[in-house]
């Protein structure tokens, strides 16, 4: 099922949990792994982190709908849910520069243009 608009509520709830850098920085290792996803071992490793804070945050961010697990033999799998994120994306789109159209500059930062 692919999630295609996002409430402020959900907005918000994605946004406090990308809050924190520990959880940021899990997210961004689980969308740079795509599909295939990370098990908590190995995130643990590649962030650095002890395993039960490492449980805390994924639980963090599943519950924030921006990552889930599945079962794969013995272990967890965890996956970036890009369903969820290109909603937040588009949500925080949507409602930026107060309904005026954005365009990216060459330089890589968006300019408001005035609604007409």
């Amino acid at each position: 099922m692919k999630k295609t608009k996002t409430t402020e509520s959900e907005a918000l709830r994605s946004l406090a949990a990308l809050a924190q850098a520990q959880r940021l920085r899990a997210f961004r290792a689980l969308v740079v792994a795509g599909p295939a996803g990370l098990t908590p071992g190995l995130l643990a490793v590649q962030l650095d982190i002890s395993p039960s804070a490492l449980s805390f945050h994924l639980k963090e961010l599943v519950q924030a709908g921006l990552a889930s697990s599945e079962p794969d033999g013995r272990h967890l799998v965890y996956h970036a849910n890009f369903a969820q994120m290109d909603a937040l994306l588009a949500y925080l789109t949507l409602h930026c520069c107060q309904g005026a159209s954005c365009e990216v500059t060459p330089a890589g930062r968006k300019a408001c243009t005035p609604a007409a």
